[in-house]
């Protein structure tokens, strides 16, 4: 297992929205996530008070959240956590590497959206972040995930606008797969609105539905329910799902 420190180099090195949180922030504009989790607890845990997220970035979802719950979030990047102190003063969001970061206290709900699960690579490494997440959930608290669950291999390059703080720019995505390793690339060639260019390589690690269950059940977590991100009801048929399971008591 590789350093926080050199882990959080590594990332920030590959991926320019971690060189540039204000970038990040206006991204990250469009999220639903905070939204999502806001309906899931209502339906499994309406009683939860208290909420910790892990990979939590500029703290844009838990600013959401934190009008509900009382809430921690965790980042390992020092970047977008010292942007968040800035940008969102009033929240507790604090450096920690969710391979072993541990609080000291047990809340009622846990979550790690954005993808941040996917960065986690390594079979033993992703198992160390499930008992991250079990050593912080009360008895019967809930866990809620969003994260890969099939890749992304469409042929052709897409291109997109962004709204940037500094003007409009455009990304022109494209992805690769790595079967043997589950690792679904995400390539980014950037022009900035300062006619400036910049790529990046985004790595993500893809845990098939079956895997999250076992890596879920085997920290102790009993899966209640695995739906589509747009929460359509229709099951899972996009590349990325949330997944909503308890903590059982032991």
């Amino acid at each position: 297992m590789t350093s926080p420190e050199t882990e959080a180099e590594h990332v920030e090195a590959t991926n320019l929205l971690y060189r540039d949180p204000a970038l990040y922030d206006a991204v990250q504009s469009d999220s639903t996530s905070a939204a999502m989790c806001h309906t899931l607890i209502e339906l499994h845990r309406p009683d939860a008070r208290t909420l910790v997220d892990f990979g939590c970035g500029t703290g844009r979802d838990l600013e959401i959240l934190a009008k509900r719950f009382e809430c921690i979030g965790i980042d390992l990047q020092p970047g977008l956590v010292d942007y968040a102190h800035q940008a969102r003063p009033g929240l507790d969001i604090r450096t920690g590497d969710m391979r072993t970061v541990r609080l000291g206290k047990r809340m009622d709900v846990v979550t790690c959206m954005g993808n941040s699960l996917a960065y986690v690579h390594d079979n033993n490494d992703i198992g160390q972040v499930f008992a991250t997440f079990a050593a912080h959930a009360q008895p019967r608290g809930l866990l809620v995930l969003c994260s890969p669950v099939a890749p992304i291999t469409q042929a052709e390059p897409t291109t997109a606008a962004v709204d940037t703080p500094t003007g409009s720019a455009t990304v022109t995505i494209r992805h690769t797969w790595d079967l043997r390793t589950q690792i679904n690339t995400m390539h980014r060639h950037w022009t900035l609105s300062s006619g400036d260019e910049a790529r990046d390589e985004i790595r993500r690690r893809v845990l098939f539905p079956r895997e999250l269950e076992h890596y879920a059940e085997d920290a102790g977590f009993e899966v209640l329910d695995m739906l589509d991100s747009t929460g359509n009801g229709n099951g899972l048929t996009g590349p990325t799902a949330y997944t909503v399971a308890r903590r059982t008591p032991r």
